[in-house]
């Protein structure tokens, strides 16, 4: 990063169509971790892993929180893809989460230099926190509320939570880009990591043949290394291991040239989640902070 903030974010950004391959981790923030452990984290997402991005997963309502994600982004030179977060209770606190980070967005000097994209999510179509003409038009107004920092906007969604909704295109319009969870242990076909390749590539195809040529994430995106109350399969078939885990991922770096094929320069996939700490089984680290398998993913092809 440079010693001051820069006066305009022109040609501040590298074009989203040279992205692809390994993006970058989600990381929980539900923990609140404090400025010294994002900055701790963060340069190990960085400089362990070469990740360009950190996709935020979960919510810290703590006062400033934002801003010290923003200090330690910028500290690492990572970007941020922010994410509103809806939650599980069928509650109205989006709302002033949402309201919380474009203040933030706003009045940080920072914020528009590490803020790549602003999500909503978790799955708000699948979870039915709003209809699906209800979350576009959020969608459009925060386009409009972020335009004059030409930070785009996205819902962070599986390709089921749109099929549910009848395809929910005045979704799929409405979105800058395709924020998608591709979590293929859950499918009715699922057996291990490095044979789920048929699974990503339906939902990637539904993605294509409907989301009008724009660029696509996997954001929320990974095997499981075990199961937990939240983590369950759908077939006795598919199977929950370390091994599994890695051979997801070294699947994606094998197909590698077939993401990059798809629109928009290719498609950029993050791992889903940095440690179980965060979210038991996801993690590349395990809960006592070892690498549960080598982990040295492609950053381009």
């Amino acid at each position: 990063m440079p010693a001051q903030v820069p006066n305009s974010l022109n040609n501040w950004w590298c074009p989203m169509d040279c992205e692809h391959a390994f993006m970058g981790f989600s990381y929980e923030i539900t923990a609140c971790q404090s400025l010294a452990q994002l900055k701790r984290d963060f340069s190990d997402i960085r400089n362990t892993f070469s990740s360009r991005y950190v996709r935020l997963y979960g919510a810290c309502d703590n006062k400033g929180f934002y801003d010290n994600v923003i200090e330690a982004a910028w500290e690492n030179t990572l970007g941020v893809h922010a994410l509103i977060w809806f939650g599980f209770d069928g509650s109205n606190q989006w709302q002033s989460r949402r309201d919380a980070l474009f203040q933030t967005l706003h009045n940080n000097p920072k914020a528009p230099f590490v803020t790549r994209v602003v999500q909503f999510g978790s799955e708000p179509l699948f979870d039915n926190v709003l209809s699906h003409q209800d979350l576009a038009a959020q969608v459009q107004q925060a386009k409009s509320a972020l335009s004059d920092l030409q930070i785009p906007v996205t819902v962070s969604e599986m390709a089921y939570g749109y099929q549910e909704r009848g395809g929910a295109q005045d979704v799929l319009d409405a979105i800058d880009l395709i924020n998608v969870h591709m979590l293929p242990f859950f499918s009715q076909i699922a057996t291990t990591g490095d044979a789920a390749w048929p699974i990503v590539l339906n939902d990637t195809n539904w993605f294509i043949q409907n989301g009008d040529g724009k660029k696509m994430y996997f954001d929320e995106n990974g095997w499981p290394s075990q199961t937990s109350p939240g983590v369950q399969n759908n077939t006795p078939s598919a199977v929950a291991s370390i091994s599994s885990e890695y051979g997801y991922y070294k699947m994606l770096d094998s197909r590698c040239k077939d993401l990059k094929n798809a629109p928009r320069g290719g498609i950029g996939w993050f791992a889903h989640i940095y440690s179980d700490k965060q979210e038991p089984g996801y993690g590349i680290y395990d809960v006592n902070g070892n690498l549960k398998f080598p982990f040295r993913p492609r950053t381009s092809c």
